[in-house]
């Protein structure tokens, strides 16, 4: 199966149930796959045939910037709003991640990953 990759997408946001994350913010990273049939678009060189990658990225923007208590709500809502938003994606597959977690450990990151 085909699918279109967009990788590395990073955002400041205010998502956690901690008041610090709430007003402080954090630093997230994105990574997708987009399950779809682009056949006729490698064989048309035509932008109406495949899914405008930037636009993607808007849809996502405009989700990361609605606060939610948990990750696992964001990156459901953005796999939501990418299938409405762009119906002709079958699948998608998501990598949700918060940069420096304020748990007290020295953690990279936490990740959440969902494929619908």
């Amino acid at each position: 199966m085909q699918y279109l990759e967009l990788n590395g997408l990073i955002f400041h946001s205010y998502h956690g149930v901690m008041p610090q994350e709430r007003k402080v913010g954090n630093r997230y990273t994105i990574d997708l796959k987009l399950y779809f049939d682009f056949q006729r678009a490698s064989q048309t060189d035509n932008l109406d045939d495949t899914i405008n990658y930037a636009s993607v990225y808007e849809s996502i923007k405009q989700e990361m910037a609605i606060s939610s208590n948990l990750i696992e709500h964001v990156a459901d809502r953005i796999i939501q709003r990418i299938k409405r938003d762009f119906p002709r994606i079958e699948t998608v597959a998501i990598r949700l991640a918060k940069q420096n977690p304020p748990f007290g450990g020295d953690v990279k990151e936490v990740a959440v990953c969902m494929k619908k």
